[in-house]
C-alpha cells in the first residue's frame, strides 16, 4: 500500500490541490457565492443611498424654503394641511388616497 503511495505521490498531490482551489473558488471568502452576496448587498445600498439622497434634496428645498426668504405661500400651505385652515366662505375637502 505505501509503495503505490509512493509511486502516485504526484497524483495524490495535484488532486487535493486541485480539490483545495476548486471549493476556494466557489466557497472561499472571496469565491463566487460571497462575490454574488456582496453583488447583492451592494445593489441594496446604492438603491438605498439614491432614495436616502433625494429625501435629503427634498427636506433641503423644504427647509429653504422656511429659512433663508421667508415664502408665505409655503406657510399658507403648511398652514393649510396641517390645521386644515381655510378663509371665510371656502370650502376644504379631505381626499384619502387608498395608495391605488
Amino acid at each position: 500500500m505505501i509503495d503505490k503511495l509512493k509511486k502516485n505521490y504526484f497524483v495524490l498531490i495535484i488532486t487535493f490541490l486541485f480539490i483545495y482551489f476548486f471549493l476556494n473558488l466557489l466557497d472561499g471568502e472571496r469565491g463566487l457565492i460571497s462575490y454574488m452576496e456582496k453583488k447583492d448587498i451592494y445593489e441594496k445600498l446604492k438603491k438605498n443611498e439614491n432614495e436616502l439622497s433625494k429625501k435629503i434634496s427634498y427636506l433641503e428645498n423644504k427647509n429653504s424654503l422656511l429659512t433663508e426668504n421667508i415664502d408665505l405661500d409655503f406657510i399658507e400651505i403648511l398652514i393649510r394641511e396641517k390645521f386644515l385652515f381655510g378663509k371665510e366662505g371656502e370650502t376644504t375637502y379631505i381626499i384619502k388616497d387608498n395608495g391605488n
